[in-house]
Formats: structure tokens, sequence, C-alpha cells
């Protein structure tokens, strides 16, 4: 079987080429435990993402459900995973503690619009040109962000006013309100890490999130713990999706949201690309980057159409796709119908769940997310190093965009000044 490098042009779903390459029902089977398996795994991580957000815990379901089944149907990728992202929890936070929700889905509208655009334009192979560095950069930014904003649901903190968005200022909030230290729900987040860690050692091939939290919920409930759960927090989840409608929309108001509309779009064009090309290492096929970047596109405009925030490509789930035996989207497809018949059939049993389960959850995968080995490897080269730190540095006392662009910048400096040293020296 060829393996897709001939075909990497083409503006055409990898759902509609499995189909046509023949399907038959042993690869159907593989496809249906494949979209349980990843389904287990999306439904804490879908809900965690939502609330570290600062959005309500039903929103990461629709995006799953909705985005997610879009990626999988109309995507470049075999086996790309789409949903909620924790790379995109900072960006999710700071644009609905700025324009509300309402401007939250009008920016999730228009970058979605973007994506599409640049995929339809054939631009998304650049994408794939950042450097290295960059990349190691801003996602270790981004874990040591996202670990910073769950301290004070992990720790059950009270603070006296709102929790401050940059990383100095919210430290030294949390620190002020250490006195108000929930022992309780201390123990239930990182018990729950610790549980998630060890399954991952002893049985890797547990849904050690799903355990985690299902064991913390039934803690907190016979134990009667003094800790916020989902219920007491947002209420009960509902029971299916709501009916689609466009966002609340105005001219100063798109105005508005535009930089940050920029921002997802590139942190969705980058973080998809980066899943589907790990994807291909995993699998030894190839992907289409552009028709890849028009199901994200499509993906975050219908998730907004149902009060969905940011869709991409996870790199996590689509491993654990891959791992699961995934034959062709329809794994992923199947992974968000197995959500939405969670939604219907046990939607109130999410009540139960602690929040600071929820961020034990993440703080898990910050410490996965952290490319840590490379990142020590970049640093001992000053070339890298020179690339990897401002990047780094300026994701975590910044923004992400800044970060990004800043990297690219310095590195293009590098590449220049490397051209005319070899050009003076012929």
């Amino acid at each position: 079987m060829p393996d897709g490098s001939s075909t990497a042009h083409l503006y055409r779903p990898k759902l509609v080429t499995t189909l046509t390459e023949g399907y038959g029902l042993k690869a159907f089977r593989q496809d249906v435990m494949a979209g349980l398996t990843v389904a287990v795994v999306a439904l804490p991580l879908s809900m965690a993402i939502a609330v570290a957000s600062g959005v309500t815990p039903e929103r990461g379901l629709f995006t799953a459900i909705v985005g997610g089944f879009l990626v999988s149907a109309l995507g470049g990728s075999r086996f790309q995973i789409g949903g909620p992202a924790g790379a995109f929890i900072v960006l999710v936070a700071a644009t609905a503690a700025q324009f509300g929700i309402a401007g939250l889905v009008l920016t999730v509208m228009v970058s979605g619009v973007m994506l599409t655009l640049i995929g339809v334009s054939g631009l998304g192979s650049l994408i794939r040109y950042i450097p290295h560095p960059v990349t190691v950069g801003f996602t270790c930014g981004i874990a040591i962000t996202i670990l910073s904003s769950q301290l004070r649901d992990l720790g059950g903190l009270t603070l006296a006013g709102a929790e401050p968005g940059p990383f100095l200022p919210k430290l030294a909030a949390l620190a002020r309100a250490l006195p108000t230290l929930n022992w309780s729900a201390l123990a239930v987040g990182v018990g729950s890490a610790a549980v998630i860690f060890a399954l991952r050692v002893w049985r890797p091939a547990w849904p050690a999130m799903l355990i985690a939290v299902v064991l913390a919920s039934i803690a907190a409930l016979l134990l009667h713990l003094p800790v916020e759960t989902i219920g007491t927090r947002f209420g009960e989840i509902p029971h299916g999706l709501p009916v689609p409608q466009l966002p609340e929309f105005s001219s100063s108001l798109l105005l508005q949201i535009l930089p940050a509309a920029l921002s997802f779009t590139l942190l969705g064009g980058v973080e998809s690309l980066l899943s589907a090309k790990v994807a291909d290492g995993m699998t030894g096929r190839k992907h289409r980057s552009n028709m890849e970047l028009v199901a994200q596109g499509i993906a975050n405009i219908a998730s907004a159409l149902f009060g969905g925030i940011s869709v991409t490509g996870t790199i996590a789930r689509t491993a654990t796709n891959i791992r699961a035996g995934a034959r062709s989207p329809l794994s992923g497809m199947l992974h968000s119908v197995f959500l939405l018949l969670f939604m219907i059939v046990a939607a109130p049993l999410a009540s139960y769940i602690p929040l600071a389960a929820l961020a034990g959850v993440l703080v898990v995968v910050c410490w996965y997310m952290a490319e840590k080995e490379e990142f020590v490897h970049l640093v001992t080269d000053w070339r890298a190093a020179a690339v990897l730190i401002p990047t780094f540095a300026l994701t975590v006392f910044e923004d992400l965009t800044f970060g990004i662009i800043s990297g690219c910048v310095i590195a293009a400096a590098l590449a220049g000044i490397d051209r005319w040293r070899r050009g003076a020296k012929s």
C-alpha cells in the first residue's frame, strides 16, 4: 500500500481515500475499539480543558463531539483526533475573560474561516517550516502557564478577587491565598495525578485519566469531602447537543477579536500539523496538510455554531488512536459518537466530579506536554538556545503569539547571518 506521498497535495479527505481503497468488517471492528478507547481518554480531558479555559465543561464536550467528528470526516490524516487542546487553555481563558462567551465563540468562528482560507490557498505547507526550537519553546512555555492556572483548583484556594492572567501576578495572588488551602481538595488533586502516573507505568493500556476521575468522585461522595465539584460550580451537564446558532456579531466586536482570532489561527495550524506529523511518524504514512487545515477550519466554524471552543489536532489522543489499532478516520468519528452517547445517557454523573481531580488530570497533561529532554538537548547548542529561550520566556511572561513570532524572527535572523557569512567567504 502506498504511503500517501504522491497524493499529499490533493484536496481529498482521507476518509474518501480509505473507503475507495476497500474497507471491510474487520477494519470496522478495529475502528470501533479504537474510537471507544479514545473516547474514554477524551471524556475527562475535554471537560478538564474546558473548565481550565474558563468555560463550562459541556463546551469541551461539544467541541470534541462536533469538531472531532468533522476533523476525522474531512481531514487530511487517517488517524488525527480533533478536539479541545491544552495548548489553547491560555488563549481561550484570556479571550473569554476579555470578550465574554459571545466574543469567544465569534473568535473561534473567525479563526475557523482563517484556517480554511489558509488551507484553500495552499499556504498550509509553510507552517511546517516553523523552526524546531520555536515549537519546543512555546510548547514548554504553554505547559508552565497551564500548570500555574491549575494551582487554584488543585489546592481549593480562595482568592480575594479575580485570578490575574499574567504569570507573575498570578503566582503572587496564589501565594497570598495559601492560608485558604483546602487539604481535602489538595489530596484529591494530587491523588488523582498520582493514580494516573502510576497506571501509566503499571497498566499503560488502562484508561488512567478516567479511572482517576471516577475514583476521586467516589471518594469525595462517600467521604463527604468539602471539595468543589462540576455540579456545585456549573450545575448539571446537558443531555445532548444544543441547537446550532450564529454567535452574536457586530463590526466593533469583530475588530476587537481579530488579534485573538489570529493567535487562534496560528496556534491551531501549528498544533494540528504537528499532531498529523506525529501520526505520520508512527504509521509511515503522509498527511495532506492543506486538506487538514481546511478540515480544522470547518470544524472550528461548526464548533462555534454549537457553542464550543477551539478545535485542533491533539497529539496524545491521536497517538492513543493509533496504538489502539485504528484503521481509518472512522475511528475518530466514532469517538465523537461515543462521547455524544455519554452526554445522552450519563450526563448527570459528571456533576459529582471534583474540580481538583480535573486539575490533577491537567497536571499530568502538562508534564507530558513539556518536551523536557528535547529542551535540555537544545539548550546545549548556542544557536538553538538563542531561539528556544526567548520563545519560552516570552510565551510564559508575555503571550503565546509574541513568543512564536519572536522565535521565528530570531531564527530567520540567524539563518540570514549564516548566509551572509558564507557569501562573504566565497
